[in-house]
């Protein structure tokens, strides 16, 4: 009597990144940011006015018009419907002052998506985060018109100081009410704490970020701003104000927490955020800029395959 034996192969599939085990697909969790972006969104039309959505609209625009071209001529299927070059367009809007030139913001969201994600190849290939490198770039390139603010205003836009350019020059604090709720000057959607919370708490609750980076620069930049100010309170600031001025939290749940950007294990992903916060804290208290999220974020994304490397954790005997 014969057996028949049948070997089952096991089918190996191979995707490019973000390689994260999640219950979402790539697609699905990029339209669940948006969905996230909202409260920040609405909050900054309340505060500067329902004219700054022709920022966002422009960048929104010109990234996906931008990557529409590139696949073109690459002869590569447009992937737009997959959410992640709206999401570059919304981050890169959401980062840049009210009333931002158009024609800057244009070119920032070409720069964004041409050099910032597909001349890596696109989504899965970028080193960098794209709205970030966009931004970087009109730091460089218009570097008036994006430090310029304006104070929140229901009628008339009035020229205002930042609550970190504040503290850096003329060693006054803004209240922590206003910071919380995003009554005070400074980037579209980076002013309101409560409204970034909102959004935390929705990507959180469905598992598309995980909690350890966020939590890992929050905890750090309180306990490194905290040391400073036992030192000296009358010079250095409460370390809550670093918490909720400028774009630490909007960063710390939008920025840093991208799939392709961020490290993929527990240990890099607590390293990698401890490292942005120490460096935003040293620019914020000894640099010569008020903000230091943007370069401190971009630096370490330049860290993550290393970091990768050495916090890979060992499989269970693995001869190193």
């Amino acid at each position: 009597m014969s057996e028949t034996i049948s070997i089952i192969s096991p089918k190996l599939e191979i995707a490019r990144s973000p390689h994260v085990h999640s219950k979402w697909s790539t697609k699905q969790a990029m339209w669940l940011v948006i969905i996230a972006l909202i409260p920040t969104i609405i909050s900054s039309l309340l505060f500067f006015g329902i004219s700054q959505f022709s920022i966002i609209a422009t960048s929104v625009s010109f990234a996906m018009l931008t990557e529409a071209i590139i696949k073109n001529v690459r002869k590569q299927p447009i992937s737009i419907d997959d959410g992640s070059v709206i999401i570059t367009g919304i981050l890169l809007a959401l980062i840049l002052p009210p009333n931002f030139s158009l024609v800057s913001t244009a070119i920032g969201a070409v720069v964004a998506v041409g050099i910032g994600k597909e001349v890596f190849g696109g989504l899965g290939f970028n080193i960098f985060n794209p709205a970030l490198v966009g931004r970087a770039f009109l730091q460089a390139a218009f570097p008036v018109s994006i430090t310029t603010w304006t104070e929140p205003s229901f009628t008339d836009a009035v020229s205002s100081a930042t609550p970190l350019s504040l503290m850096k020059f003329d060693n006054k604090f803004e209240s922590i009410n206003n910071l919380f709720v995003g009554n005070v000057g400074g980037s579209l959607g980076e002013t309101s704490a409560i409204a970034i919370l909102i959004g935390a708490i929705f990507l959180l609750a469905t598992g598309v970020i995980n909690y350890r980076v966020p939590l890992a620069m929050i905890l750090s930049a309180f306990i490194f701003g905290g040391i400073f100010w036992l030192i000296d309170p009358s010079h250095f600031t409460n370390p809550l104000f670093h918490l909720l001025a400028g774009g630490f939290l909007f960063g710390a749940i939008f920025m840093a927490t991208d799939w392709v950007t961020s490290p993929l294990y527990s240990k890099g992903m607590w390293i990698y955020g401890i490292a942005i916060s120490i460096l935003v804290i040293l620019i914020r208290l000894f640099g010569g800029l008020p903000e230091g999220v943007m370069y401190s974020i971009l630096l370490l994304n330049g860290f993550v395959p290393l970091i990768n490397k050495y916090t890979k954790p060992q499989i269970f005997g693995e001869v190193k």
